[in-house]
């Protein structure tokens, strides 16, 4: 007998490793399938406010009246994509990539895959309330919209394949059939251009919104839509798509926040600051002695508001000491300096012992010095606006604390004319108050250009800019010992920004601001999304 044991054949498992290009195969997706791709804790927080950052350009875009697609609403979005650091997602909304080559086709894969994976992110946040999924839906259809409006007749047809639109055009025949009913309902085409366009036959009740507005040719139940128009087909197919993952998100809540991390980034996400960071102000010291003048030049109405009360009252309650103390800190004031100022101020009222036990410590506090030892951010005015004012307080935004009497009265104290202080109640009366703040902004600086501010500092800086106060850093010579130092400190987790300088070049914070944002990683703490907390006695 043969006792050798013979070698069982093994099924070899094969993993398919499928690319990157075969997963997003096109710059316009439907959003159908959720990703099955492991990624880092802090990768998932860069692409959640990545996302917040695009779509709130959409955002302010209606805000401001541009009507869908028109010149003037393309020429702003895309300025406001240059300008927030995401040209990546303006070629995804401007070109199809398709005769992209070497690294422009690669950058283009990893986009479209930072685009698909935000978006599922960003529906865990956005699924929690009919106003937050209103708001997600109809911002994210706009930017729908706009990426297949950049697709050619040819792409468009790649498009429906990959999807599954069993759409075929009209033959040249069936055209000429009903050429007339096609000039007539394609308005703002010439005869031509409507000869080389394609038409769909399709139910009419698919295309509602082009049945209502005129702008398909019907017969016998079903609208004959051109390429360009098939946008409202499509569009309700991702529409369905993403009302019905919020649905399916919702049931997911639960698990998801079973990591406190995730779970507090996820809450706070819709009001987060996604701007510059002013924690530490990297341009020269501002002296305490120009502040008078500051505040009539370069500060927006919040903190002139604050600095006025200070210097008539000589005392300012708890929220109005955050707001302002934090917002000095981030143009540039010292600690010491800082302390002076308040001391200088409260001791007309009390003396400087009370003032040393009740207050000086919070200044502190809010530099990083003491307590937490957490170096504290300048409020953004999301965070401003949601600040609920107490009568005799004058901390958050006037443009929403104060009732319009009492606006425009000190609008008109501030010199501006009666036509000024309607252009900005315009906006107020419709809730649009950083708007009403840029348009002050543009009012008080005498300048045409207009200016997105969603942060006190972000106003104080631009102000500064146009008046020609404000220039670039030299580099430092010592620049790469400072590097070398600050990466050892960040290592290690000493990473206090206040010992970077005013002579630091850019790319020095570039380095430092990544090494901390790893560091942090790692102890599960995200700085993106803490609450701006004072953790010391609050003394009014």
């Amino acid at each position: 007998m043969d006792f050798h044991l013979k070698k069982r054949a093994r099924n070899e498992i094969k993993v398919e490793v499928v690319s990157l290009e075969t997963k997003y195969p096109h710059n316009v997706m439907i959003y159908n399938y959720p990703p099955i791709d492991d990624i880092q804790i802090e990768e998932f927080e860069d692409l959640a406010l990545e996302r917040l950052r695009l779509l709130r350009i959409f955002d302010h875009a209606g805000a401001k009246g541009l009507r869908l697609l028109s010149d003037d609403w393309k020429e702003y979005v895309n300025a406001e994509l240059s300008r927030e650091g995401l040209r990546n997602y303006l070629r995804l909304c401007t070109t199809s990539g398709a005769n992209a080559t070497g690294a422009k086709h690669e950058a283009d894969i990893q986009t479209r895959r930072r685009d698909y994976l935000s978006h599922f992110i960003l529906r865990l946040a956005y699924c929690r309330s009919e106003d937050l999924t209103r708001w997600f839906i109809g911002r994210e259809m706009e930017y729908f919209k706009y990426k297949f409006s950049a697709l050619s007749g040819p792409e468009i047809k790649q498009f429906l394949e990959a999807n599954n639109f069993h759409f075929q055009p009209l033959t040249e025949s069936q055209k000429d059939e009903i050429k007339d009913g096609l000039y007539e309902s394609t308005a703002g085409q010439s005869v031509t251009k409507i000869e080389l366009l394609d038409f769909y036959k399709v139910p009419f009740t698919q295309v509602l919104d082009l049945v209502r507005g005129r702008r398909c040719y019907l017969n016998a139940g079903y609208a004959y839509v051109n390429t360009h128009d098939l946008v409202s087909i499509v569009g309700t197919k991702q529409q369905d798509e993403i009302e019905q993952g919020l649905q399916a998100a919702k049931l997911l809540i639960d698990d998801v926040e079973a990591d406190e991390r995730i779970a507090r980034m996820l809450k706070a996400l819709h009001t987060s600051y996604t701007g510059k960071d002013y924690t530490v102000s990297r341009e020269i010291a501002v002296p305490i002695e120009s502040l008078d003048q500051l505040s009539k030049t370069s500060m927006p109405l919040c903190m002139r508001v604050c600095h006025e009360h200070i210097r008539t009252q000589h005392h300012i309650k708890h929220g109005g000491r955050m707001q302002y103390g934090l917002f000095l800190k981030g143009i540039g004031v010292t600690l010491e300096d800082s302390i002076r100022f308040w001391r200088d101020e409260f001791s007309k009222k009390m003396d400087v012992d009370k003032f040393t036990r009740s207050y000086e410590y919070n200044i502190h506090h809010n530099y990083g010095k003491k307590g937490s030892m957490v170096n504290y951010s300048p409020y953004s005015c999301l965070k401003i606006i949601k600040e609920m004012a107490a009568p005799g307080d004058c901390h958050g935004c006037p443009y929403k604390a104060l009732d319009q009497t009492t606006l425009k009265s000190k609008l008109t104290s501030y010199s501006l004319s009666p036509s000024a202080c309607e252009e900005i109640m315009y906006f107020v009366s419709r809730g649009h108050y950083q708007f009403a703040c840029g348009k002050y902004f543009m009012l008080t600086h005498n300048s045409q250009t207009e200016v997105a501010i969603n942060h006190p500092n972000t106003y104080f800086e631009e102000s500064q800019n146009l008046m020609g106060n404000r220039q670039k850093r030299n580099p430092s010579s010592q620049a790469s010992q400072a590097k070398s130092k600050i990466h050892q400190n960040l290592i290690k987790g000493h990473a206090d920004r206040s010992m970077l300088m005013g002579q630091d070049d850019d790319e020095l914070w570039r380095i430092a601001e990544s090494q901390e944002r790893a560091y942090q990683s790692q102890k599960g703490i995200s700085e993106a999304f803490d609450d701006d907390l004072d953790l010391t006695e609050i003394v009014d």
